[in-house]
C-alpha cells in the first residue's frame, strides 16, 4: 500500500528568536515566531506524515494551547510523529520539501537540514530533497514570513492498510 502526504507551514520572522529550519540553527538577526521553536520545515514534514495516514495535523497532536509544547524542539515532535508512522508499518520512500524565504540565503545549510531529517526519520539522505526559493518580494516571504511545503511518499508491506 502506498500513501502520499502533503504539508505546509508558515511563521513570521521577528527579532529576539533563533531561526531554526530543518532542525538546524541558521545565523540570522531574526527568528520565527511560534509556540514551539517554529521550525516551519519540520512542521510541514510532520503534517505531511500525519496527512498521509489520515492522522490529523500537528495542532491536534501538539496543541499550541498546551504549555508543555512551549518552545518545544520540533525534532523531538517529529520523532514522535515518525513513531506513529512506523508503528503502522510504513516507511519513507522519498520526501521533497521547499522552503520559501527572501533571506537569509539557505544554500549553505541545506545539506545539514537533509542530514538532520534523514537521521530523525532513520532513512538515507538520498531520500530527502530540500530546496529553497524566494517569492521575489511577493507573498508570505515578501511580507516577512518563512513558509515550507513538503510532499512525501510512504510505502507499507501491510496489505490491509
Amino acid at each position: 500500500m502506498f500513501r502520499i502526504g502533503q504539508g505546509y507551514d508558515v511563521h513570521r520572522l521577528v527579532p529576539g528568536r533563533p531561526l531554526i529550519l530543518g532542525g538546524v540553527k541558521i545565523e540570522h538577526e531574526y527568528g520565527l515566531l511560534g509556540h514551539s521553536d517554529a521550525d516551519v520545515l519540520l512542521h510541514a514534514v510532520m503534517d505531511a506524515l500525519l496527512g498521509a495516514l489520515a492522522l490529523g495535523d500537528i495542532g491536534t497532536h501538539f496543541p499550541p494551547s498546551d504549555p508543555q509544547y512551549k518552545d518545544a524542539d520540533s525534532g523531538k515532535l517529529l520523532e514522535t510523529v515518525w513513531q506513529m508512522v512506523t508503528s503502522k508499518g510504513y516507511r519513507l520512500m522519498n520526501l521533497d520539501a521547499t522552503i520559501v524565504c527572501e533571506r537569509p540565503k539557505l544554500k549553505p545549510y541545506i545539506d545539514a537540514m537533509r542530514e538532520n531529517i534523514a537521521s530523525l526519520l532513520a532513512t538515507d539522505i538520498g531520500q530527502i530533497s530540500i530546496k529553497a526559493t524566494t517569492e521575489e518580494g511577493l507573498g508570505v516571504s515578501g511580507s516577512g514570513g518563512v513558509a515550507a511545503h513538503c510532499m512525501l511518499f510512504l510505502s507499507s508491506q501491510n496489505r490491509k492498510e
